[in-house]
Formats: C-alpha cells, sequence, structure tokens
C-alpha cells in the first residue's frame, strides 16, 4: 500500500534535540557559531578556500555549474567560463560563511557597510496597502542579505525546511528573530493572511520545480520551467510584486541591496508573458555579479519535451 509521504512539523524547541544523535550536527552548529565571530576579512579568505575546495570535490555540482554557464553565457570563451565557474563556487564558498553572520550575529554589526538603493520604491508599493511581493532570486548572500534587508523595512519570508530538523530548528530561530513570519514554502494560507495584513514576503521561483503548473519562458535565451504561480497570487491578492536583490563588494568587505520599481501591468492574464517577464527581471540582477549566483542548482532540469535529453547527463 503506497502512503503519502509528510513531512514531520517543525518543533525549533531545541530541548527535543538533547538525544547523542544530533551531537554531530551540534558540533557543526558550534562550528559555524565560532566562525560567524572571526573577522569578516578572514571568514571571506576561509570562504574562497571552502569553494575552492568544493570546486576540487565536488563533481557533480561543479558538472552542473559548468552546464549552466555555458548555456547561459555563449559569448564567453572557454577560459572565461571556466574562471566563471572558479569564481561561482568561491563566492558560494564565501556565503557558506555568511549563513553562521546571519543566524548568530546581529546584522546592526554591518549595516555601516551596507548600501540600499532604491528604498523609495518599496515605499511607494507599500503605500499601496495591499501588500508586497519581494521577488528575490537565489544569490550567494542569500540570507545574510534578507538579514540585512530586514533592518530597513519589515518583511515575512517563505523558506523550504531544511531536511536536518536541528539544523532546521536553528535556521528557523535565527530568521523568526528577523523576520516577521517564516512561512513554510507551500504555506500560500499564510502567504495571503500575510499579504492581507499589507506586509512584505520574500519570495523566490527561480528554480526547477518539477512540470507542474509551469510554463517554458526563456531565461538567459533558454526556455526553463517557470511557476505560474506568482500570477496567481498578484491576481488573487492585488499584492505589488517588487524585485529586489542582494550582492557582495568585490573590491573590500561590503553590501548593496536594490529594490526596483514595481512590475508594471502584472499579472497580464497571459502566463507566458508574466514568466518572461519574471526570468527578464532576474536575469538583469544575476548579470550584476554573475559569480554570485546559485549556478549549482539544475535550473535547466525540466525540458518542453519530455523526450529531449537533458542538459545536465553525464558524457
Amino acid at each position: 500500500m503506497n502512503k503519502t509521504y509528510r513531512k514531520p512539523p517543525r518543533n525549533t524547541d531545541f530541548s527535543a534535540y538533547r538525544h547523542p544523535r544530533w551531537w554531530p550536527t551540534w558540533c557543526v552548529i558550534g562550528l559555524m557559531w565560532l566562525l560567524a565571530h572571526l573577522p569578516l576579512r578572514l571568514q571571506w579568505w576561509l570562504g574562497k578556500l571552502a569553494g575552492l575546495l568544493a570546486l576540487r570535490l565536488a563533481a557533480r555540482r561543479r558538472r552542473i555549474t559548468e552546464t549552466n554557464i555555458r548555456l547561459c553565457f555563449p559569448e564567453l570563451t572557454t577560459e572565461q567560463q571556466s574562471a566563471l565557474v572558479r569564481k561561482s563556487f568561491i563566492a558560494n564558498g564565501i556565503g557558506l560563511m555568511e549563513l553562521g553572520l546571519a543566524w548568530f550575529r546581529n546584522p546592526k554589526h554591518f549595516l555601516d557597510i551596507t548600501r540600499v538603493h532604491g528604498l523609495e520604491f518599496f515605499e511607494q508599493a507599500r503605500a499601496q496597502g495591499k501588500g508586497v511581493l519581494l521577488l528575490g532570486g537565489h544569490y550567494s548572500t542569500l540570507d545574510l542579505g534578507g538579514a540585512l534587508v530586514t533592518e530597513h523595512i519589515a518583511a515575512d519570508v517563505m523558506q523550504r525546511d531544511h531536511n536536518n530538523p536541528l539544523m532546521n530548528a536553528v535556521m528557523t530561530r535565527a530568521r523568526e528573530r528577523r523576520y516577521g513570519t517564516v512561512l513554510g514554502a507551500r504555506d500560500l494560507r499564510g502567504l495571503f493572511r500575510s499579504l492581507r495584513q499589507n506586509h512584505a514576503v520574500w519570495y523566490a521561483t527561480d528554480q526547477d520545480y518539477g512540470r507542474k503548473d509551469i510554463v517554458f519562458a526563456p531565461f538567459f535565451g533558454i526556455p526553463a520551467g517557470t511557476i505560474t504561480a506568482t500570477s496567481r497570487i498578484a491576481e488573487r491578492s492585488g499584492c505589488v510584486v517588487v524585485p529586489f536583490s542582494h550582492t557582495r563588494r568585490e573590491d573590500k568587505p561590503g553590501y548593496d541591496i536594490y529594490f526596483h520599481p514595481a512590475l508594471e501591468n502584472f499579472p497580464s492574464g497571459n502566463d507566458l508573458q508574466d514568466a518572461t517577464l519574471i526570468n527578464r527581471t532576474i536575469e538583469q540582477e544575476i548579470r550584476k555579479a554573475p559569480d554570485q549566483y546559485l549556478w549549482m542548482h539544475r535550473r535547466f532540469k525540466t525540458r518542453p519535451d519530455p523526450d529531449d535529453p537533458g542538459f545536465y547527463q553525464r558524457k
């Protein structure tokens, strides 16, 4: 008899994780806490080492990254593509270090090295009183960028829970300190409730979630399975969709947060047109710092024709 798998509910009570089987995870968490209190430049250096180590050892992720960059940047030479792959692993290695900063440090410590651009666009959107859907992406600054954003605006967040319950408890409790509400990835009822209360909700659509409820819209010129849920949410709630992103500076430790004008004529009533606009908007943000995007994800896993050979098959 087949049974539908249901993920167990979140348990953020640390007393539930005293059993010895959780001790290895506690050791990892303790190490993250210690590293988070090192000087930022040293953390970036350690993150670079971690990224280069992953580049050498994580063959599958390296192959996915190489494929994505080859598809999305055909104008680059082979040497330039390889250099971008290397930089991407370094950027995501630094992003791994920044998890500790986001979870265990107060983001106020980094406000003096953070610049915010276009905050007026968010304020204009929120003044309409129908809620704001913050259209983000999976950048390597994901957690720290989100924490820094909440120092300037009040926002809720939708998250995909971590597979490790203890790690998920730490992540969720850290985000609960920064965000108003931490919603599950499929908690649409909670999402609409937040929007009705004129909250801003961090939301990302730039991953491949399979063949259900999608259209194939161009992303860096490649047909990419793109969910239509963003249009449905905006249509049902009347919320305003505001693109935003965050990047790490390369010259010296520091961060930039960008808010942009709300999407116009959205939703348009045409799912493909809406998805194309969303992908183009995210693509423009990625091009600001291409190495800081999560290229390790199989963005083009779902093909328009199921019989087409996959991009990520081992040669």
